[in-house]
């Protein structure tokens, strides 16, 4: 499960206007931001030559940021956090609010998991309730520790991260394909940004 809430693209009409500083050419600009993004064609001809001509040229993507809430499973972030440049995440913290909610199966990317292995799961989230609930009783450090090593990968952490459209575009070209269901569903949520396919894709 990926999910990619609570999204905003920042500093468009900013970023276009900077990729016409070189040359001087503010006045061909032919965009549009009323209250909406609208690429005129010369800006759109020249944002795609630019992207083209290799990263030197293309700054007005990383000029281009974007916000967004993503909840997904601490097997995915673990790769997401291959992505250390032009990146920044504030997360749900699982070492103070671990304790707090009872452990249910829809707080976990089980969905796509045999039934033999829905079954050992839930055995699983039984044992790690009954260790939540004697915490919560006890205050007990080890049985702190014991239930934070337990937590299986497939927890959904939330987390709102700023990125660019240059970093994006770099993490599209490397998930696409990508054996993960997760990266599909973030590419896919890359894919539908404003102006994100042309700026980005087309050729």
């Amino acid at each position: 499960m990926l999910k990619c809430t609570k999204y905003n693209v920042y500093n468009f009409e900013n970023a276009l206007r900077g990729m016409r500083n070189p040359l001087d050419s503010w006045s061909m600009a032919d965009s549009s931001f009323d209250g909406e993004i609208r690429m005129g064609e010369r800006d759109l001809r020249l944002a795609k030559q630019l992207r083209k001509a290799g990263s030197d040229h293309r700054k007005y993507l990383r000029q281009i940021l974007v916000s967004v809430d993503i909840e997904g499973p601490l097997y995915w972030w673990k790769e997401f956090d291959t992505y250390k440049v032009a990146t920044v995440a504030n997360s749900t913290s699982t070492m103070h609010t671990i304790h707090k909610k009872g452990f249910i199966p829809e707080m976990f990317s089980i969905e796509d998991i045999s039934e033999e292995g829905v079954r050992v799961f839930r055995d699983y989230l039984a044992y790690l309730e009954k260790l939540r609930l004697t915490y919560n009783e006890t205050k007990d450090k080890e049985t702190w520790n014991e239930m934070i090593k337990l937590l299986p990968s497939s927890f959904n952490q939330l987390r709102t991260v700023t990125l660019n459209y240059e970093t994006l575009m770099g993490i599209y070209h490397a998930r696409k394909n990508h054996k993960l269901v997760e990266w599909h569903r973030f590419c896919e949520w890359i894919e539908s940004l404003p102006y994100f396919k042309e700026l980005a894709l087309e050729e």
